[in-house]
């Protein structure tokens, strides 16, 4: 056979005889192509399931002691706030009671008689009147001792008065969805916006003091208790030991005796507290007017009145009453606070 132009053509035989023969080898791959024999570690599938997918067999025990650790920590340090919560309560109404049992029953430790005049107008103190005298020569002292019954109790009575009052006006009214709840606590709001000593001041010219103590407490005390109590009642109202004993055929009183009024107990004692501190300051500032025991009849903050004059001879007393006065507020208040604070109420 031959080309096209005119060459013959060769045998593809004789054609690939004489091509030299080449050993055709293949290049080995780069080290990035090539394929490892084993996957490497991070690719290779482990033969037991990862820990996603299962739990290891000292898995449950750590975690069962981590909670209990951690719920263990917690109760710890619950018991620890509650512990200090409870001492709180404790000192400050061994505070409270023993200032109380004094200023009722303080006479009788009184080495003098009150009344007696023992040594010159303001005296300074001596051995035998460690507070010296007042501005009558009398035991300032003495008159310390017994000066504080008449005003402590009729604070007393002013505040139970003003804290029954506004209890129950507060159960019913947070209670009762009427009418007549609405229109008590509109009624409470009212009141609060009145002059508490201005109430008290009008009260005192139709009324003896002690009494005008009593009425301007309770006007002025029982809306704020009423308010306090009536909130806790509607947010009791909803609860689960309400509902169960409504559940069970219990009437609405018997709940709120039972079951409302029990459960806030901390509440109402604080509130108390609180009214007792407000009476104090109200039959303190009559007295210290004129309104309260005649002379020469020994009360606190009569002596305030009487001794300011002599500030500069005997400081003690017009110090003393005031520092008693200071003493029967703040640790009713503390007792108050720490009530409070206990139930998680401040």
């Amino acid at each position: 056979m031959k080309h096209a132009n005119g060459d013959p053509l060769e045998d593809p035989a004789e054609q690939a005889a004489r091509t030299p023969k080449t050993e055709h080898r293949s290049r080995p791959a780069p080290a990035s192509d090539r394929m490892p024999r084993t996957a490497p570690a991070s690719d290779r599938m482990p033969r037991t399931a990862p820990a996603t997918g299962r739990m290891p067999r000292t898995a449950p025990a750590s975690d069962r002691a981590s909670r209990a650790a951690l719920v263990s920590s917690a109760s710890s340090r619950s018991a620890l706030v509650s512990g200090r919560m409870s001492w709180a309560v404790l000192v400050s109404g061994c505070v409270a009671g023993i200032v109380l049992v004094v200023a009722l029953g303080g006479e009788v430790l009184a080495g003098h008689d009150p009344l007696a005049i023992v040594t010159h107008p303001w005296a300074e103190s001596t051995p035998g009147l460690p507070l010296g005298g007042d501005a009558l020569g009398r035991d300032v002292l003495a008159r310390v001792l017994a000066g504080g019954r008449d005003l402590t109790l009729t604070a007393l009575a002013a505040a139970l008065a003003a804290s029954a009052l506004g209890v129950a006006a507060g159960l019913w009214a947070g209670w009762s969805r009427g009418r007549l709840g609405r229109t008590i606590a509109t009624a409470a709001d009212l009141l609060l916006a009145l002059p508490l000593l201005l109430l008290a001041l009008l009260a005192v010219v139709a009324l003896p003091a002690p009494l005008a103590v009593v009425a301007g407490t309770v006007l002025g005390g029982t809306p704020l208790t009423l308010r306090v109590v009536a909130d806790a009642t509607a947010t009791a109202r909803h609860a689960g030991y309400v509902e169960a004993a409504l559940s069970r055929g219990e009437s609405g009183g018997a709940v709120l005796l039972r079951e409302v009024l029990p459960a806030h107990a901390g509440l109402v004692g604080a509130d108390f507290g609180q009214r007792l501190v407000l009476a104090v300051q109200l039959a303190a500032a009559l007295n210290v007017l004129g309104f309260g025991p005649a002379p020469p009849a020994p009360d606190w903050a009569a002596m305030l009145r009487e001794n300011l004059q002599g500030l500069g001879l005997n400081a003690a007393a017009a110090i003393a009453p005031a520092t008693a006065l200071a003493l029967l507020a703040g640790s009713v208040a503390a007792l108050s606070h720490s009530l409070a604070t206990r139930d998680g109420l401040s």
